[in-house]
């Protein structure tokens, strides 16, 4: 049986970013109380796998997840633990908001600490930038000094797993300030960066913004630039670039995310939580933060949307996803799955991709280049 992931979803933030266009809203207690009674009542009444596990990796993301409690965390990971078999050694992941978690010290170490003794034991953030200036124009809460000093503070807890998110392409981000990003990132050490190239999503408030000349159109030709960079200046430093848009050191790639890029099975609860059996099937749930927990206290499915993919969808999934990986797809463990060579299966599209210098054949091995890795989506595009 394949190891399986569960992915909690956690909508409420202090404020909303402006590239933001998730399912999320304003944190209010009372609400967020409720949400998590529903989280934990679909947890323990879930019936769409016939299932008990194993579980190898948990991921709170949101929104920001940090904004719960101790107590409410735990009462999450004890209904996980009734439902499934959690691995000894899972990877147990929580995103924090720099900043969050307590107004004093003592207040954010009592708190984080008690965070890692629940089993909490990695800690994501989203830095997306160290310039103080650009935070302010994303509708970040945080400043730079928040981000080193909560990095610190995970550090004296004990956590010794640590990923930060980064944007590149920012409206008026230099390359200069881009490598400055950079240089603070790693003089950190992270065990593990997620550096994005920004996207801008029609209805969210940067989009308007652009729309309406209040900021600068992202330069595409800049961003590639910063791309570059990125990659030349990680790898230089020892990380591994293992996923197009992530990059670890040794050990530290992240488990749960690599089950959405290699096929394998999450099971997705709260609001507009996605699902997928590692087979032909996936779903999604109620977007909506109210109407979800209405569902639950009635009894009712909160499931809104299922799929049931066909044999060619699944081969083309394995494909587009699975050359998110940098080591790219192997050719037997393709045939063994689906009893065809995808070389032969996507021949003309792959011949397309590799005389554009966008993928190269490496022995059993098909996987993007560089230059693929930066037009990924030209490629994807061919297999959807």
């Amino acid at each position: 049986m394949k190891d399986a992931g569960i992915y909690i979803h956690i909508p409420f933030c202090r404020s909303r970013c402006s590239y933001c266009d998730f399912a999320t809203g304003m944190y209010q207690p009372a609400l967020a109380e409720r949400y998590v009674h529903s989280v934990v009542k679909e947890i323990s009444n879930w019936q769409e796998v016939n299932t008990n596990g194993p579980l190898d990796t948990i991921f709170f993301g949101g929104g920001t997840p940090s904004l719960l409690s101790p107590t409410q965390v735990d009462s999450i990971l004890r209904a996980v633990r009734s439902r499934f078999e959690l691995i000894a050694g899972a990877e147990i992941t929580l995103e924090i908001n720099p900043g969050d978690c307590g107004t004093t010290p003592t207040d954010r170490l009592e708190t984080l600490s008690e965070l890692r003794r629940l089993g909490i034991n990695r800690a994501s953030f989203g830095a997306q930038t160290f310039d103080d200036h650009e935070l302010r124009h994303l509708g970040r809460t945080h400043t730079s000094a928040d981000i080193q000093r909560t990095f610190r503070e995970l550090r004296e807890v004990g956590f010794d797993n640590i990923n930060f998110d980064l944007i590149a392409g920012l409206p008026g981000q230099r390359l200069g300030t881009w490598s400055r990003n950079l240089d603070q990132a790693l003089a950190l050490r992270p065990e593990h960066l997620s550096l994005y190239l920004l996207e801008v999503h029609e209805g969210t408030p940067l989009a308007d913004q652009i729309r309406r000349g209040q900021r600068p159109k992202p330069d595409d030709d800049l961003a590639a630039e910063m791309y570059q960079v990125m990659i030349e200046r990680l790898c230089a430093a020892g990380y591994e670039h293992y996923e197009i848009s992530n990059f670890c050191r040794p050990g530290f790639a992240a488990r749960h995310n690599t089950k959405y890029w290699t096929g394998l099975p999450y099971y997705g609860f709260g609001c507009s939580a996605h699902s997928y059996d590692g087979e032909f099937r996936r779903w999604a749930n109620e977007r909506d933060v109210t109407r979800y927990a209405d569902a639950i206290d009635c009894g009712d499915s909160v499931v809104v949307e299922r799929t049931v993919l066909s044999e060619s969808e699944v081969r083309a999934e394995s494909v587009f996803l699975g050359m998110r990986m940098m080591r790219g797809i192997n050719v037997q463990s393709y045939q063994a799955r689906f009893g065809a060579d995808p070389r032969e299966v996507y021949r003309d599209d792959l011949a397309r991709f590799r005389e554009a210098g966008l993928v190269e054949f490496d022995g059993e091995l098909i996987r993007l280049t560089r230059d693929g890795a930066l037009l990924s989506n030209e490629v994807f595009a061919a297999f959807v």
